[in-house]
């Protein structure tokens, strides 16, 4: 996998992502998935539509999850400098017994590091800790509303360090549609990604709307909604919706399985948590079937425009401020 050099400039027609397959079969071991299902970013780069994410995961967890990814046929692995596991993340990785251009490693910036030479410096924090040259995918973590020109001035930096080749693709996360707008008017490189709360609970449909319109992935965390049990859970667990269940049945699969399923026919990425590995492997295991037109609708009719994260507007510095260690 080489940088590709055909970003997308102000508001020209967009690139759409496309999805592929792509084997997971290297050095004569065989994961548990045969391929899985690729998707082509709008500056040409190509990233496996699902991978391991490891929010809130302790680092010697972090660690261990990773390598059972590793083995169940993962090779995307979503962390951030505030998640404090960056460094487990590239030690698992460079531990294992495959290239490491078979590896795509996705990392975010927080908004502490915002500014255009805190976030070069944020940069190399993260490529330290994850014992890398090149990140795959760097993305800033949140909009911060209330200075919004450190944002900008933040991803200033981020295509800084993809036209030196730092970076193989750039984005944003839990940007809604009016950062987009304020950034698309005057970034150079349009996001690839957006990483948004996205889960059959919550999908954001507008937000996924004016992203796809520009070209820009949305990318799903939590995708089979563990925050709306974890955080909140006045609604219910996703895993014990009747509506989901009985699709489960009828494929005979799980819900985590279905609704991974459901991210991924509707065009998103997913990157689902778990340090189980057991559960990691049924994660990915999702490649087999397809849910049909009627069983799509009925999991969009359950969105309830309940955010169970942090409400955007409400990220400021001085309440989720926090200085990122040096590596």
């Amino acid at each position: 996998m080489t940088l590709e050099d055909t970003t997308l400039r102000g508001h020209g027609t967009p690139s759409h992502p496309v999805l592929s397959r792509w084997s997971t079969m290297e050095h004569g071991r065989a994961p548990r998935m045969d391929s899985v299902e690729t998707i082509t970013l709008n500056n040409g780069v190509e990233m496996p539509a699902l991978g391991l994410g490891v929010f809130q995961t302790p680092p010697d967890e972090t660690r261990d999850a990773v390598r059972a990814a590793i083995d169940s046929g993962y090779r995307l692995f979503d962390t951030a400098a505030a998640y404090g596991n960056e460094r487990q993340v590239g030690e698992a990785v460079h531990e294992a017994h495959i290239s490491r251009s078979e590896v795509f490693l996705e990392t975010k910036i927080w908004i502490s590091d915002y500014g255009y030479e805190q976030t070069l410096h944020g940069f190399e924090k993260s490529a330290r800790k994850l014992g890398v040259d090149q990140i795959d995918l760097l993305l800033l973590h949140q909009a911060l509303p209330s200075a919004f020109d450190r944002t900008l001035e933040a991803y200033r930096a981020l295509e800084m360090l993809f036209a030196d080749g730092k970076v193989r693709a750039i984005g944003v996360s839990n940007f809604m549609v009016e950062h987009l707008t304020t950034l698309l008017d005057r970034c150079k490189v349009v996001p690839a990604v957006n990483q948004i709360e996205a889960h059959p609970y919550f999908a954001q449909r507008q937000v996924q709307e004016f992203a796809g319109g520009h070209g820009i992935l949305t990318q799903a965390w939590s995708p089979i909604g563990g925050i709306t049990f974890y955080r909140d859970g006045s609604r219910g667990s996703t895993l014990d919706d009747p509506v989901i269940g009985a699709i489960a049945q009828a494929h005979g699969k799980s819900p985590a399985q279905v609704m991974l399923r459901w991210g991924l026919q509707q065009g998103r990425s997913v990157i689902p948590k778990s340090t189980k590995p057991a559960r990691i492997a049924e994660n990915i295991d999702v490649f087999d079937f397809e849910l049909s037109a009627e069983e799509l609708t009925a999991i969009d009719g359950l969105d309830s425009g309940r955010r169970a994260g942090p409400e955007p507007g409400a990220v400021t510095l001085e309440a989720y401020g926090r200085d990122i260690p040096e590596a």
